[in-house]
């Protein structure tokens, strides 16, 4: 298997920072071991102007066998051509993915220690892939990688040119061009070559998906072919390709935060010809969760989706509210909070107070239990509706805060806004947005089945007609409710005397 990737530079930029950039000196060719054979890495040229690398992939068929049959492929893999007659050692694939990840390690974390600043740089790249699997053809490769920001060549590889009217191969001859930085075009091979090869040489196990979300972090969320992606990549093994999928939904919440809701709350304003212009919707909205988080007396608080952590630095100006926990299925949004919120700054009796933790809402997590109070603001709307239930129980059922805060937009409510176009939800991103009828209704059953007592308040201007921008639900919960359910499990775990008699008898 055979991979080149090329860069042009100047003087004051050398193309040559490349090395750097890969953790390869250009004078040098290396040859590291893989478990599947000897992978070489060389500079045919490495200049101030242009300066290319190659990765050639040496596959040892017998290797490949030994360390057991290439499972992850159709067909019979205990056959005794099929061990032997493949296009492993010339087409990329799974292996030439496993090569980039084990030889630039380092690159593909974005890490340099001698120029720490050149991972984040974006640079021109072309990178050259001549033989590549490609199931479902060049329009698939395209439509894979041209989402991503790279310039598609893909032709197709005759099946013999000898024959013509043969036709075409499953193989085409890949070139990718664009400015990327360069552990995001690694990531890129990464991820897509083993998803357009549809196959893998090894056993997909569940931390696959850890792997993918570390690799598609920053551009598997909003990918247009996300659910192909993620399914060939996990092997079509569904209960793996379903959390994937459901972490991924949860990711995009870092996305889709308040900077679109207030355009659409500014563009209202600007439209009235006022002295004094009313605060953003989602200014609104922290001050309105705020509120109802004091009057609660809590003092131990958890964020749930806190994306880019505004209500938790808000949060942080109040002394009353002793721990605050920031919760987010996506890493890179939790560095921008840690950023913003400058941990690293705080004196260490302010940091001890507030705690970024990634998870998934949509799983029971222990971390989350025992707290005062949980917020869940413009977060219910980025799932799937068959995904509640399970947020709910996570929330409601295990964690069991004693309040929880709750917002979403209310759709009735669109129709004032004159620059959204009739039938559309405020955010791409949203899977639904309820009307005040479904959301109580919602409420209240979340409500009922778990002990709590919910009362309901307008966020932002409350219309006579259509109610308010954003419809907020607070939950308290019922203490009957929880000696109740505490009572009927001591009962369960420690039966009374009559009842042991009954059973004795």
């Amino acid at each position: 298997m055979f991979l080149t990737i090329s860069t042009s530079g100047a003087v004051e930029r050398p193309a040559t920072e490349l090395g750097f950039l890969l953790h390869k000196h250009p004078d040098k060719a290396q040859q590291f071991s893989t478990s599947h054979g000897t992978a070489h890495v060389l500079y045919p040229e490495a200049g101030v102007e242009r300066c290319t690398m190659a990765l050639l992939l040496e596959v040892d068929p017998v290797a490949l066998v030994r360390r057991g049959k290439d499972k992850g492929r159709g067909g019979a893999p205990d056959s005794a051509l099929a061990q032997y007659v493949n296009d492993r050692p010339y087409a990329a694939s799974s292996l030439l993915a496993v090569a980039i990840a084990g030889v630039f390690s380092s690159a593909v974390k974005g890490q340099c220690a001698a120029r720490p600043e050149l991972p984040g740089q974006s640079r021109p790249l072309r990178i050259e892939v001549p033989v590549l699997p490609a199931r479902g053809g060049a329009a698939l490769v395209e439509r894979l990688f041209e989402p991503l920001g790279w310039t598609v060549t893909a032709r197709p590889v005759a099946l013999d040119e000898r024959f013509p009217e043969w036709g075409d191969s499953r193989y085409v001859s890949l070139v990718l061009e664009g400015e990327h930085r360069l552990m995001d075009a690694l990531r890129h091979l990464y991820v897509l070559l083993p998803v357009l090869d549809d196959a893998k040489h090894y056993w997909v196990t569940p931390d696959e998906v850890e792997k993918l979300l570390r690799a598609g972090e920053g551009w598997l969320e909003g990918h247009p072919e996300q659910r192909l992606i993620t399914n060939r990549y996990l092997a079509r093994r569904w209960s793996l390709t379903r959390d994937a999928l459901d972490r991924l939904a949860l990711a995009r919440l870092a996305e889709a935060d308040d900077t679109e809701a207030e355009e659409l709350d500014n563009a209202v304003d600007e439209q009235e010809d006022t002295a004094e212009r009313p605060l953003p919707l989602a200014v609104q909205r922290r001050q309105a969760i705020l509120g109802v988080l004091r009057r609660s007396g809590a003092a131990r608080v958890l964020d749930l989706g806190c994306g880019q952590g505004q209500l938790v630095g808000e949060l942080l100006k109040d002394p009353r509210f002793t721990e605050i926990v920031g919760v987010d299925v996506s890493v890179r949004a939790l560095k921008e909070a840690s950023r913003r919120l400058r941990l690293d700054r705080m004196t260490e009796r302010q940091a001890a107070r507030v705690a970024l933790l990634q998870g998934s809402l949509a799983y029971t997590d222990r971390r989350l239990a025992g707290y005062d109070a949980a917020v869940l603001s413009e977060v219910i709307e980025h799932l799937d509706l068959p995904r509640l239930p399970a947020l709910e129980y996570a929330v409601f059922g295990a964690a069991r805060p004693t309040t929880v805060v709750v917002t979403t937009p209310n759709v009735e409510y669109n129709v004032r806004w004159e620059t959204l176009p009739a039938g559309h939800v405020r955010h791409g991103d949203h899977r639904f947005e309820w009307t005040r009828e479904e959301f109580r209704a919602w409420a209240g059953q979340v409500a009922e089945r778990h002990g709590y007592d919910v009362d309901f308040a307008p966020v932002g201007p409350d219309d006579p007609e259509v109610g308010p921008p954003t419809q907020m639900a607070v939950f308290h919960k019922n203490e009957k409710y929880d000696q109740s359910d505490k009572n009927h499990r001591n009962n369960q775990n420690h039966p009374d005397e009559t009842t042991k008699e009954a059973k004795a008898a």
